[in-house]
Parts: structure tokens; sequence; C-alpha cells
């Protein structure tokens, strides 16, 4: 069954500064939704709320998932997983010393997922047949493409409901920027995924967003219903496209 977000005036701090200041967004069960916005503006705390990361002062959080809804406000991070939520961090936060095969092997971290350890490996390997080839070679060694695709395919060995993408563009040449967000896009549709990406570079997200929210400062400046509606923003224009 498919999975939703609903988020609902959100507060976050660190310390005194308010990072977040009443944001409130959905994703639909099956979208893909972009968060934009450029550095420092909140994107990534809000992905750390919703991983339980970093807890909200303010609002509350919630999770559909095979027709069971869950506020996540409060809980541990291991829960949420264990829920099916994986997040594919900014910088990806792999274990450069271990192997690309330990790397994926680390994500089976929920029950359900370790007992789908073989058919997940399998998976990501056909969706990135350059880690079969290179399965025993540390990931500190590989290219930064390389990389996000084992921080890609460990998300996979979760077995997730809902994906949450935190910048991917990060670090990344433009062509392998444009293939990584094409590949999250071919993760989303095999595997039935909800999938929330935080990420500055506007031309890439739009390409497999169906709609998506910009955030100015800890809030939620604009609601764009569809990609063009995005692109016809003043405010998308003056922050991403210099018009």
């Amino acid at each position: 069954m498919a999975a939703s977000l609903l988020i609902e005036d959100v507060d976050a701090s660190y310390g005194a500064v308010r990072a977040l200041d009443g944001v409130s967004l959905t994703v639909a069960a099956g979208e893909t939704v972009a968060l934009l916005g450029t550095n420092g503006n909140g994107k990534t705390t809000l992905m750390r709320c919703i991983l339980g990361l970093l807890r909200p002062t303010r609002g509350r959080i919630v999770a559909t998932i095979d027709g069971v809804s869950t506020d996540l406000t409060g809980m541990p991070a291991e829960a949420i997983v264990d829920l099916g939520i994986a997040l594919v961090p900014e910088g990806r936060r792999l274990f450069p010393r271990l192997s690309v095969e330990e790397n994926l092997l680390l994500g089976a971290y929920r029950r359900t997922a370790r007992a789908a350890i073989p058919r997940n490996l399998e998976f990501c390997y056909d969706a990135f047949p350059r880690l079969k080839e290179r399965r025993t070679q540390s990931v500190g060694s590989m290219s930064g493409g390389e990389q996000q695709m084992v921080a890609l395919g460990r998300a996979v060995m979760c077995a997730p409901k809902i994906l949450l993408v935190d910048e991917p563009s990060v670090g990344l040449a433009p062509i392998l920027v444009a293939r990584t967000v094409e590949k999250i896009a071919e993760l989303k549709e095999k595997l039935g995924l909800t999938v929330l990406m935080a990420e500055q570079n506007f031309h890439q997200a739009i390409r497999i967003a169906d709609r998506g929210y910009v955030l100015v400062h800890g809030r939620v400046e604009f609601r764009g219903d569809s990609p063009a509606a995005l692109g016809d923003s003043d405010l998308v224009r003056k922050f991403y496209l210099g018009l």
C-alpha cells in the first residue's frame, strides 16, 4: 500500500536560532515533491525533523504507511526508520573504509529489510551495475557520483516506503547531477516510493517533481502545484533563474 507525509505548523530551533517557522506541507502517496531553497533556509532541518534527528518545538509530522497513520513527533530515529522511512543525507555520509557491499548491507536496518536482503541487494546491483562491478572496493576510493549511487542503494536496502533525499546534487558535476536525479525517478517508479527531495538545483529538481515548495528563511513562501507553476513564480525567478 502507498505512503504519505503530512507536516503541520512545524517550528524547529538550534538553541536560540529558529530554523523553521510554521512549516506546513504534504507529500501525497506516490508523489515526488521538491523542497526548494538556497543554503541555510531550512531544507536539511526539515529532513532532520521528519527522521527524528531533531525534535520540533511546535507542530506535528504524520506519516501514513500501509493505511496506518503515525505521529512521528518525538519518536526516536530508529523507530521512524523501522516504519519504512529512509534518508539519503546531504554529503552521502558513507563509511569510507568499508566496501560498497558492506555499506549497502548497513542500510538493511529495519526488520522487514533484513528478511529481504538478497532480493534488495540484487535490485541494487541491477539498478547500479557499477556497484556490482566494484562491490569489494572501499567506498572512500570511489568518485563522488559512485558514492552517491552507494548512498541511494543503501536507502533502497532499507526497503522504504517514503524516501527522503537531501541535496543529491552537492559535490557532483552537472552531468552526474542529471544522472542522479534520473536514477531517483527510476527508483521511485520501480519501487512505488513516495519521495520528498530537498534540492537547490531548480532545473534538475523540476525534471522529476510533481510539484514543490520554496523555503525562505525557514518559512514556506511559495507552493507550486506543478513544475510549470514553480517556473512561473516570481520568487523562483528571482532566486533561481536570475530574472
